[in-house]
């Protein structure tokens, strides 16, 4: 491991200290939680979208959320390892067979839906044991 990626790997374990990033794909809903600073006030705002796409690159790596608000299709990306996101939940597996699902963009209503996740393996190992 060289020098870059040692300083890389120890800002990652700095920004995570206390927290935990879930394991999540394209496809999946998710709810990022982030600090916003108006002047003086501190607040956590959530934003909820689908996860459009995600780049692993150490600490660069990111991800697009895109939600609809008021009829128009908004994009968000955020830094995976920012000290502004204060978490992320994941509400919903979605079922896809892209990495990047930028398709989604033209699409609207029924057509922009995305299946979600059965684990039926999971299911069924915990009722046969």
């Amino acid at each position: 491991m060289n020098l870059i990626a040692k300083l890389e790997q120890e800002e990652i374990e700095r920004v995570l200290a206390g927290k935990t990033i879930p394991a999540f794909a394209p496809g999946d809903t998710v709810v990022v939680n982030v600090n916003v600073v108006e002047g003086s006030r501190k607040r956590v705002q959530a934003y909820e979208g689908v996860v459009i796409a995600k780049r692993n690159r150490g600490l660069n790596s990111s991800f697009i959320v895109r939600k609809i608000s008021s009829g128009e299709g908004v994009e968000r990306t955020f830094q995976t390892y920012s000290p502004l996101i204060a978490g992320i939940v994941v509400k919903r597996r979605g079922d896809v067979r892209r990495a990047k699902l930028y398709y989604l963009r033209e699409r609207s209503g029924k057509s922009a839906r995305i299946k979600e996740k059965l684990s039926f393996n999971k299911e069924r190992a915990a009722s046969q044991a």
